[in-house]
């Protein structure tokens, strides 16, 4: 009896140092791979904050001409609002790509540490409020093209530079991850 649990122990030192090896080679290739994931992802996420970043810089313009122009013409009771957004070139707004960021946190959220998360967090919110107030901005518009009071083109114009201020607030988060 003495003899066979010997030989029990024997036999099955090595099936355990076998397996607790196999454990320890999966666990490694498993974060190795976590790794390489999570670097592809941040890579491909800051090309499209990048992507996001210029398309502000570049919208920011023609949204100041839309508040100037809001401006000059504010005392105007002849001009239609409708001329005015004519005028400056439209109604603007950028568009904030979040594709990678959503691939994410649909699946492999828990890779990410968590202040990281929250950056990302505050940037698919920042996007969201900006769709509202994009949205809000246009069916004002709409829905005033061919008013011609200053009431109009002052709420407008605030609405404009309330648009503009989540922008800044957007490209500041961006700024975070794009420094990382």
């Amino acid at each position: 009896m003495k003899n066979t649990i010997k030989e029990f122990i024997k036999n099955i030192i090595p099936v355990l140092l076998g397996v607790l090896i196999a454990l320890f080679i999966d666990n490694w290739n498993e974060q190795r791979k976590d790794t390489i994931y999570i670097n592809n992802f941040y890579s491909s996420l800051k090309k499209e904050f990048r992507d996001t970043n210029n398309e502000i810089i570049k919208k920011v313009p023609k949204q100041k001409a839309l508040v100037d122009t809001l401006e000059f013409y504010e005392n105007d009771e002849k001009t239609p609002l409708i001329q005015v957004i004519e005028k400056a070139g439209g109604i603007n707004g950028p568009l904030v790509k979040l594709n990678y960021w959503k691939a994410l946190s649909s699946s492999k959220i828990e890779l990410l540490d968590y202040n990281k998360l929250s950056v990302l967090a505050d940037i698919e919110e920042g996007n969201e409020i900006l769709k509202y107030k994009r949205n809000k901005i246009i069916d004002f518009a709409y829905s005033n093209l061919y008013k011609t009071s200053k009431k109009e083109k002052t709420l407008l114009k605030i609405m404009m530079m309330d648009l503009m201020n989540t922008q800044r607030e957007i490209q500041n988060d961006l700024k975070k991850v794009l420094k990382e």
